[in-house]
């Protein structure tokens, strides 16, 4: 029996079907995927829901409502885990947050 689970990340440009990458080894199947943006990620855990999924992860840098939104597009039907930062890891995850931002194309 195979136990599939998932991890959905942000990356801007991405295609959440296209780029997937799917690891399946020993009994194992994990689904990395990617969406172009939070606001994208409620379709994608459904569509990984019909995959078989058994639980999803979201990236930390996800808001709390990307991730309430995504719970509530599985309905219950599987656990859904939202990455977050320890005290001591915030000012370094603040940085990393700036910098991705700074490298974002800007809105016209």
């Amino acid at each position: 029996m195979t136990v599939a689970w998932a991890y959905i990340y942000e990356h801007p440009g991405s295609d959440p079907v296209g780029d997937r990458v799917v690891l399946d080894r020993d009994g194992q199947r994990t689904y990395l995927a990617p969406v172009p943006d939070p606001s994208k990620a409620p379709a994608v855990a459904a569509d990984l829901l019909a995959e078989g999924v058994a639980l999803i992860e979201l990236c930390g840098g996800f808001p709390l409502t990307a991730a309430a939104r995504v719970a509530e597009a599985v309905s219950g039907r599987v656990p859904v885990g939202h990455v977050t930062f320890a005290v001591d890891s915030v000012r370094g995850a603040a940085q990393y947050g700036e910098l991705f931002e700074a490298e974002q194309p800007q809105a016209d």
